[in-house]
Parts: C-alpha cells; sequence; structure tokens
C-alpha cells in the first residue's frame, strides 16, 4: 500500500553511530511547523519564512525547555526540493545520543517516522523523478565499483527512461494510426497494413537493441558469486589473496588448512565479485573437515562462476577431474597455480596459468574472468547509451517484445485491427512499467522498501 501523501515524515538520513555531522531529513505538508514546534530560532522567526536553499542555526529544544543540541537548519520549499514538499534538513551533532533526541521530539510533535525509501517514493509520485530514475538512487547508494556507480548516474540521470520514452512514443503513434481506423474509417480508411508492420518492427529493433545490453548491466549492478575450488594444498587461499591484494585467508602448507568458506569483495574489472574461498575437496575421516567440504560443495551448487584451481606441480588428478565433472553447466575457468615452479605439461587453451605467491598471471586472470563472464561484451559503461540493469527492466521489455510479436502475427493472419489493437496495448503498458506510467501499486512498494530508511 502506498503510504498517504498527507503525512509528515521524518527520518535520520545518515547513518546511525558517531560521525561529526548527523542529518534528520522532514518532509510533509506540516514540515515547517513541526520543525517550528522543537527549535528556538533567531527571534521566533518561523522556518516558513526563510527563503528556500538557505541555511539557518536553532537550537532543539526538550519539553522542558533545555537545548539538546544546536543545529543547522535546511530550508526547501515545494516544489523545489527533493521529494517536491516542503522539506527540513537538521544537521546536527553526529552522535547517537542527540541524534535519538532529535528525532524523538519530532516524532511527539507531529511526524511519523518514514517508511523505507519514502522520501524517494514522494519524489515518484509527485513527479520529481520516474520509477527508473527513482531506481537508481539506490543503486548509487549501493554501488560497489566504479563502473557500477557510473551506470546508476546514467540511470538517474534519464538516459534508460529517455530510451524507453521513444520506444513507447513510436508505439503511441501506432496506436493512433490503428485507432484511427476503427473510429473513422470513412474518413482516413483502412488501416494501412505494411506501414503498421514497419513501426512493429521498428519498435521491436529499439527494445532489442536495449535487451543486449540487460547481460552486462545487471551484472555491473548486482554483481557475481565467484567460487575458488579445487583440492586440498593447490593453492586456493593464496589466490584469493592475491586476487584481494591483501592477505585476507590463512595460507599454510599443511592440507586442509581452510575448513570453512571465507567470502571477501573485490572488484575486477569493473564487475562486483564476492570471492568465495573454501575448503578443500576431498575424502576424509576428520569431522571438522568433512563439514567444510559440505559447505564447499554447497557454495559451488549456488555460485555463478568458479574458479577450478589445479596444482601445475602435480597435474590434474582424478580427484580434479571428477570435482570438475560436478561443475556440470556452472560456468567456470581453469586456473594452473604455481606456475613459477612448474608449467603444466598440458594446461589447454581454455585455462590460465598463474603464480599466487609471486603475482604472476594475475593481472591475465582478471582479464580471462571478466571476459568470461561478459562474453566478449565489455564496454565503456561511461560512453555506453542507455543499459539495462535490473531485472525487471528486462522482464518488461521482453514482455513487450512478445506483445509486439503477437501483434505481427495478427498482422500476418488479416485480422481486424481492434485485435491488433489489443496486442499493442498490451506492449505499451509493459514499457509504461519500466518508467512507472502503468506500474503497480505492488511493484512501487516493492522497490521501495529495498531502500534504507532516510532515502
Amino acid at each position: 500500500m502506498i503510504p498517504s501523501l498527507d503525512d509528515t515524515i521524518c527520518s535520520l538520513a545518515t547513518p546511525p553511530g558517531v560521525g561529526g555531522i548527523g542529518v534528520i531529513r522532514v518532509s510533509g505538508p506540516q514540515a515547517f511547523a513541526v520543525t517550528d514546534a522543537v527549535t528556538k530560532r533567531p527571534r521566533d522567526v518561523s522556518s516558513a519564512s526563510y527563503a528556500g536553499h538557505t541555511l539557518h542555526r536553532a537550537d532543539v529544544l526538550a519539553h522542558d525547555g533545555s537545548v539538546i543540541d544546536d543545529v543547522l537548519l535546511a530550508i526547501f520549499h515545494a516544489p523545489r526540493s527533493y521529494t517536491g514538499e516542503n522539506v527540513v534538513e537538521i544537521s546536527a551533532h553526529g552522535g547517537p545520543v542527540p541524534l535519538r533526541r532529535i528525532l524523538s521530539r519530532l516524532l511527539t510533535s507531529g511526524a511519523r517516522l518514514a517508511q523505507p525509501g519514502e522520501f524517494t517514493q514522494r519524489a515518484y509520485l509527485n513527479g520529481k523523478m520516474d520509477l527508473a530514475q527513482a531506481e537508481a538512487v539506490g543503486d548509487i547508494i549501493a554501488a560497489r565499483t566504479d563502473e557500477a556507480l557510473t551506470l546508476a548516474r546514467s540511470q538517474q540521470s534519464g538516459r534508460l527512461s529517455a530510451e524507453v520514452a521513444e520506444i513507447r512514443h513510436l508505439i503511441l503513434r501506432l496506436m493512433a494510426l490503428i485507432e484511427a481506423s476503427i473510429d473513422f474509417s470513412e474518413d482516413v480508411g483502412e488501416l494501412d497494413m505494411e506501414l503498421c508492420e514497419r513501426e512493429i518492427r521498428e519498435a521491436q529493433s529499439r527494445i532489442v537493441r536495449l535487451l543486449a545490453t540487460a547481460d552486462r548491466g545487471i551484472l555491473v549492478r548486482e554483481g557475481l558469486k565467484m567460487v575458488l575450488a579445487g583440492r586440498p594444498n593447490v593453492g586456493k587461499s593464496s589466490l584469493l589473496n592475491a586476487l584481494l591484494r591483501v592477505s585476507r585467508a590463512i595460507v599454510t602448507p599443511i592440507p586442509g588448512t581452510t575448513r570453512d568458506t571465507l567470502e571477501e569483495s573485490v572488484n575486477i574489472r569493473g564487475i562486483p565479485v564476492r570471492a568465495v574461498d573454501t575448503a578443500g575437496v576431498r575424502d576424509t575421516d576428520d569431522l571438522v573437515e568433512k563439514l567444510g567440504v559440505e559447505r564447499s560443495l554447497e557454495s559451488l551448487r549456488g555460485a555463478d562462476f568458479v574458479l577450478l584451481v589445479l596444482d601445475a606441480v602435480t597435474g590434474e588428478t582424478e580427484e580434479d577431474r571428477s570435482l570438475r565433472a560436478q561443475l556440470g553447466e556452472t560456468p567456470h575457468l581453469i586456473v594452473w597455480n604455481k606456475c613459477d615452479i612448474q608449467m603444466p605439461e598440458d594446461s589447454g587453451a581454455d585455462a590460465v596459468c598463474v603464480s599466487a605467491f609471486t603475482g604472476a598471471g594475475i593481472e591475465a586472470l582478471e582479464e580471462t574472468i571478466a571476459g568470461r563472464v561478459l562474453a566478449g561484451g565489455v564496454t565503456d559503461t561511461a560512453s555506453a547509451g542507455a543499459i539495462i540493469s535490473h531485472s525487471r527492466h528486462r522482464r518488461a521489455l521482453e514482455d513487450a517484445q512478445s506483445r509486439l510479436d503477437d501483434a505481427l502475427v495478427t498482422l500476418s493472419n488479416q485480422m481486424p485491427a481492434d485485435f491488433i489493437s489489443i496486442d499493442v496495448r498490451g506492449a505499451l503498458m509493459s514499457l509504461g512499467e519500466v518508467t512507472g506510467e502503468t506500474a503497480t501499486e505492488d511493484i512501487i512498494h516493492e522497490i521501495f522498501s529495498r531502500f534504507c530508511i532516510g532515502k
């Protein structure tokens, strides 16, 4: 359910904890009145009388009139604010006690605590941004690589929205032709089927170009779970440390040192990767090590990509071949380690040789990983056009494409224009889900519920 816009909401807009400054945001029709109720301003001037986009010093008062904190009030008048409503941002000292007490005063003076993402949701509902741009706000906050940030900024700027709007314009123009042929056939004549087909195929080609960017865009935004697997003592933990450029995993010459999974974040050519070091897979009677092996196999089942690490000194063993067979269809790459000691007899064209100890081959490994997971689709996100970065957008575009396919079938069967109209209108509705024109309340709620409180 979409929250009421009649309420005045407030929330901490900065991370909880200790810092030099903490910001509490207040938004809604009574934002100025609620702020006035808890603050003392010079000459008791109402905050509503301050010019927009200005800062003013004030004291936040407790119920007994004592000063809780000395703050700055940032004033924003509707509609020239983030939410499109009257907004006050209270910058206080960044300790948990003053911020908690200020927030408590606001809540007892007419405001309510904001729901997750409610400030951005209000910005969307008040026409400050469309749904795709609103989603990009959350992506900016969650970005784990520079490329992910660039992609999110592109979407927030409206690049994707503009492309979808152009496709919708094509289909709206087609709808106008179809509707005119239905309602005013005596004046405009019968529907030009050849023109109709050309317009549909043009819209489809634009959708296809957008969909071609989805794999890369979603990968850059969501990241990749990459599991390092192999027998004990082949150098999985050393390889993880080499990728991280820091000693994070414990490394010893003793087989079976790693008894549990260890997960770390690493940036590989702009792709946010969750690299998972696992216990060496082998038959063992050691109860603790056996539990580690079970967790390794579980991690493999949930992996997006696997680095199967082999020992170049010992060569490929029957255990290695067995583990490779267990990967099935999971995308993977063979990594020969310890190549500073000995090169494998037959590394194969589908493998990379590295030395986790010296760092040799690590950059080439990263290039190969990026090329594999992007299937050769490496592009410069900053200079690229509109890019799909959400599975929701891809589903909506695929549905629009399917509806346009139905329209072409209807055309080829020479069915009446009314039937073509149904299919084309369905495509229009699907495209509208991307930017929000036709999004349901359930979709809107799902999107903003993933935001943090205060944004």
